[in-house]
């Protein structure tokens, strides 16, 4: 499991609201449902889109054209318009519940079939909107890698999902949510695959050490196995170097300690573990590579404040609020 891909098996679609929309000239959606990574696909036409920003701050709209895809990082809202200067039409809000502005529910007004909305069947415009509801520690360090909003240019990148995930959005058939789900999946990972990628990214210092010869394997080895008995040493040992030349050169790439980055990957795991249904401190303990329950619960209160149990049930509680 690479960096990329150890991020993304948290955020795996299921059931994912998709919504392909079809509009003319004027609209204007404001989306505030909150949603964690909402991933927007231009298909043909022109929108813009306006991020919220402090009283007094003009922000520049962003224009997106056929082909494009931009990643929204929430709860922020923002605007999606065909003009900057078109009055809002609707909101969307949490559970995607649409409103007018004054407050009044739309439901069927702008239902035009199976997973279509908008004002005009064969619109101008056409986008595919799918909204992820991520939950957990692993997904969190993806969230904090990205910036509020991510925009590739269709001739930035080549992915051939956009004209396929508009094709079978509007088909209602057997498996039908679990062919989406993977193909939104497909979009969203070749989506940031490309940003990360894209020389004068920010991308955090784990990320880019994926390219070095030495730090990038020891991140793979970690990755890829976090309930060995890793050390310094042994890393050093499968990476060829020495132990001092890694602990150096890991920190300068990386921005903290082998050992430091590890227990961060097996915590941020456990949290993640812990919620499943009958999961153990023992069970969870062994898969990320500690001893025993106790050594668990240490170094998770360690790291995070609270023990393993205090955390899932905070979580749970959270969840039913």
């Amino acid at each position: 499991m690479d960096a990329l891909a150890g991020l993304l098996d948290g955020p795996r679609a299921r059931q994912a609201f998709l919504l392909r929309s079809s509009m003319n000239p004027p609209w204007a959606l404001r989306i505030q449902d909150e949603a964690p990574l909402t991933v927007v696909a231009m298909v043909r036409g022109e929108a813009v889109v306006i991020p919220d920003a402090p009283p007094g701050v003009e922000v520049e709209p962003i224009a997106l054209r056929a082909g494009d895809v931009a990643i929204a990082r929430g709860p922020d809202p923002y605007t999606v318009a065909d003009d900057p200067a078109t009055p809002l039409q609707a909101i969307i809000h949490p559970g995607q519940v649409c409103t007018a502005v004054d407050g009044r529910v739309l439901t069927d007004l702008y239902d035009l079939g199976v997973r279509t909305w908008g004002n005009a069947i064969d619109g101008e415009t056409e986008m595919i909107t799918g909204t992820y509801q991520l939950e957990g520690e692993v997904s969190e360090r993806l969230l904090r890698a990205l910036p509020q909003l991510i925009l590739l240019r269709s001739d930035e990148w080549s992915c051939p999902v956009i004209p396929l995930l508009a094709d079978e959005l509007v088909k209602d058939e057997a498996g039908q949510e679990a062919v989406l789900d993977r193909l939104l999946d497909l979009l969203l990972i070749a989506a940031l695959r490309a940003w990360f990628a894209r020389p004068g990214t920010d991308t955090p210092g784990w990320y880019r050490a994926y390219d070095d010869p030495v730090v990038g394997q020891a991140l793979r080895l970690i990755h890829h196995n976090p309930a060995a008995p890793w050390t310094v040493a042994s890393l050093a040992r499968e990476t060829g170097v020495s132990r001092a030349a890694l602990a150096r050169r890991f920190h300068e790439l990386v921005g903290e300690p082998p050992m430091s980055f590890l227990t961060g990957w097996r915590i941020a795991l456990a949290a993640d573990m812990l919620l499943e249904p009958g999961a153990t401190i023992g069970s969870v303990a062994h898969e990320v590579g500690y001893g025993s329950p106790y050594a668990l619960s240490s170094a998770f209160k360690r790291v995070r404040g609270v023990s393993p149990q205090q955390h899932r049930v905070a979580v749970l509680l959270a969840a039913t609020a």
